[in-house]
């Protein structure tokens, strides 16, 4: 349906990818900064029970829609205002979840997992990320919270409205965005006020989770939308933060959704630009950048219906094949390396004919992305903190996503509560806080330039470029081990990094079984 594509491309802009999580190990770290209050565990006919400052957790199971992997953690319901400004307002639950330390006794500080979207629940994030924070657990408690409006913490989902036509996901109508905006506030507004769900307020949550926890200081591992969640925790809750990594950081300052067209531009011009370096791929695909805007332009002139085969049904498909799906198909592709791999042979067989390998793979990318949000949370975050700031530019028109982002940003904010924002919401941080950035060098999302920006208003940060990488880096090569080292020793500008030069592009496919020898 309209609305769920139009959100998926939106939430994407900040989402994290497919991730290849890595395992690794490093030497344990010295203790330095104490151990972690007696907490205690206990077993009863009731069940084991364990307490951590004023909380009582019980053993659960983590999971993810869409994926039979799970993760074992210990759970609790944490309860707030869903109006914070009036303390009768409706209660929502909170889930919270701690994925205990390999240690007997850990450190004192917390490490928290602030997930990526706006949209994504932490709960359903660790699923996959867990390995890749290995070194961490050897010392560290992980926090999981779901911010309200995500997974189990009251869900801003629209999952009737979400149910609707899937051929109009490949086209874009304003009005019918709009129309699908408004079943799906009909379905949120049920169960919450949509204008209670923002950056700040769940600031708030994670302040008084912090408080009843016993006030451990909290090291902030925030992914895409979630280093937004941490600059503005950090800024308002500065003592109660020990360090931070901003993975694909987006700073205060950005508007979001402002300047993707361009920076997805950018990133395919330099993702095309290793093809023409290597003779076979120039040889079999040409100017993949070129092919790609004629392919957009004799859409733009003649959008029609192609078939192709369902990769999970196997089963032929029809559906409409117009710029914008071009768009936000090779958007998909470009946040991972390995699907950018793919991007100058799809193109190709595309501007031939053949849409399958382009458009199979979309719905496999976009079916994970969906699982994985809650759009009525995405769009209150968005539209209060961002949308009435967005404005078409003139200078993106030509561009491959063009002003459809914004277009759409703006239809459905035509629509959903705006809640408010402080004064100094897009001011850009200044803080004093141990930090590493990481910024993937072919980022389609938050390029490098945005980890710059932040880096700008630290007296104590490093920014570590992945090269030839994409968007969501913690899980990887040695960036695991690398992360426990930082939060173990906070000394960002002496980390030996140098294991991720190992690091480089994925090589662009030439036919399908993988890169020119």
């Amino acid at each position: 349906m309209q609305a769920r594509t139009v959100l998926r491309v939106v939430v994407a802009l900040a989402a994290v990818g497919a991730l290849a999580y890595q395992y690794g190990r490093i030497k344990a770290r010295d203790p330095a900064e104490g151990s972690a209050p007696v907490t205690t565990e206990t077993s009863s006919p009731a069940g084991r029970t364990w307490q951590r400052g004023s909380l009582v957790f019980k053993p659960c199971e983590l999971g993810r829609p869409g994926s039979g992997a799970t993760a074992q953690a210990w759970c609790t319901t944490f309860e707030v205002p869903e109006n914070r400004d009036d303390p009768h307002s409706r209660r929502i639950g909170l889930k919270l979840a701690i994925a205990r330390s390999d240690a007997q006794i850990p450190n004192a500080d917390m490490v928290v997992l602030l997930a990526g979207g706006p949209g994504e629940a932490a709960t359903e994030s660790w699923v996959a990320a867990a390995p890749a924070f290995d070194e961490v657990r050897k010392h560290h408690d992980v926090v999981l919270l779901d911010q309200r409006g995500t997974g189990d913490s009251n869900p801003l989902s629209c999952k009737e409205a979400d149910a609707d036509d899937d051929d109009a996901s490949y086209t874009l109508d304003l009005n019918k965005v709009r129309k699908e905006v408004a079943a799906c506030l009909a379905e949120v507004s049920l169960k919450a006020d949509p204008r209670y769900y923002t950056t700040t307020i769940a600031a708030q949550d994670l302040e008084d989770v912090r408080k009843a926890l016993g006030s451990p200081a909290f090291d902030l591992v925030g992914v895409s939308y979630g280093t937004r969640m941490a600059q503005q925790y950090v800024r308002h809750y500065p003592d109660s933060v020990r360090s931070m990594v901003l993975d694909s950081p987006v700073p205060n300052q950005v508007i979001l959704g402002e300047d993707m067209a361009s920076n997805l531009d950018d990133a395919l011009r330099k993702d095309f630009a290793a093809c023409l370096a290597v003779p076979a791929c120039k040889q079999h695909f040409g100017d993949s950048m070129q092919t790609l805007y004629q392919l957009r332009d004799a859409l733009r002139a003649n959008p029609h219906t192609v078939s192709f085969r369902d990769p999970q049904t196997y089963k032929m498909v029809e559906r409409p094949l117009t710029e914008f799906s071009l768009a936000s198909v090779v958007r998909m592709f470009a946040y991972q390396s390995e699907t950018a791999a793919l991007l100058p042979l799809s193109i190709d067989a595309a501007a031939h004919g053949d849409v399958g390998p382009l458009l199979g793979q979309s719905n496999l990318l976009s079916s994970d992305l969906g699982g994985d949000m809650n759009s009525g949370m995405s769009m209150s975050v968005i539209c209060s903190e961002d949308g009435d700031l967005l404005q078409p530019r003139p200078q993106d028109q030509n561009a491959i996503l063009g002003n459809h982002l914004v277009d759409s940003i703006k239809a459905q904010c035509d629509v959903w509560p705006h809640g408010t924002r402080p004064a100094d919401f897009h001011s850009p941080l200044k803080s004093d806080k141990p930090t590493l950035i990481l910024s993937g060098q072919l980022d389609p999302v938050t390029p490098p330039r945005y980890g710059e920006a932040i880096l700008a208003g630290l007296s104590d940060g490093r920014q570590l470029i992945f090269k030839g990488q994409g968007h969501s880096l913690f899980s990887r090569g040695c960036m695991p081990q690398l992360l426990g080292q930082f939060i173990d020793k906070l000394d960002p500008k002496q980390l030996d990094a140098s294991c991720l030069d190992k690091l480089g592009p994925t090589p662009a496919f030439i036919d399908f079984n993988g890169a020119s020898p």
